[in-house]
C-alpha cells in the first residue's frame, strides 16, 4: 500500500511539472485568434510568390512590412483588397523601405493566380498551401482577412482582423508614421 501511495504521489508530481510545460509551448490566442501580440518579434518564414521567386521575412529587416492573410473564398478579403491596393500599395510601392505581401491560405498556385487576376491587385502574393505561415501568427482554425504590420526592427506594431474602415484608417496612418 505504501508503494502504491508513493507511486501515485510521484505520478502527481510529474504531472504537475509536465502539464504547465506543455501549455507554455502553446500560446493562448487572443479574442481575434492571434497567438502573437504587438511588441513580439514577427515569426520568421519563407514563402514562394506567384512569380516563382522566394521571400524570407527576416531578409526584410530594415523595412516596414505589411502581411495580408487572405484567400479567394474569403468575401471580406475581396472587399478589403481594393483598399489595400489603392490606399497602401499604390501609395508606397516605390518606397524601398516598404514591403507588402498578400499570403494566400490553403490554395494552389493556379487558384491564387486566378484570384489575383480577379481582384486586380498588383502587390506580391505568396503561397501558404498548408497554412503553416498563418499558424505562426494565429490559431490554425481562426479566420481571415487579417493584417500584420511589422516595423523596421522586425517587431509587430499593429494587427487587424476583418475589414473595418476605422481600423483600416489606423493601419494606413501607422504605415505613414513608420515611413516618415
Amino acid at each position: 500500500m505504501k508503494k502504491l501511495f508513493l507511486s501515485m504521489l510521484l505520478g502527481c508530481i510529474l504531472m504537475l511539472r509536465i502539464v504547465p510545460a506543455l501549455h507554455a509551448q502553446q500560446p493562448m490566442p487572443d479574442s481575434n485568434g492571434y497567438i502573437v501580440k504587438v511588441g513580439d518579434v514577427a515569426p520568421d518564414f519563407e514563402m514562394m510568390l506567384t512569380d516563382g521567386s522566394r521571400v524570407k521575412l527576416s531578409d526584410l529587416r530594415g523595412k516596414v512590412v505589411m502581411l495580408q492573410f487572405t484567400a479567394s473564398w474569403c468575401g471580406v478579403c475581396r472587399k478589403e483588397m481594393p483598399f489595400i491596393e489603392r490606399d497602401i500599395w499604390q501609395k508606397h510601392k516605390d518606397n524601398d523601405t516598404f514591403a507588402l505581401y498578400g499570403i494566400d491560405r490553403d490554395e494552389p498556385l493556379d487558384k491564387v493566380k486566378a484570384f489575383v487576376e480577379q481582384t486586380q491587385v498588383t502587390y506580391p502574393m505568396g503561397l501558404d498551401p498548408d497554412a503553416n505561415i498563418f499558424a505562426l501568427y494565429a490559431e490554425r482554425s481562426a479566420g481571415i482577412t487579417r493584417n500584420v504590420l511589422i516595423d523596421q526592427t522586425g517587431k509587430i506594431v499593429l494587427m487587424t482582423r476583418l475589414y473595418n474602415e476605422d481600423e483600416f484608417a489606423s493601419l494606413c496612418n501607422k504605415i505613414d508614421e513608420l515611413l516618415k
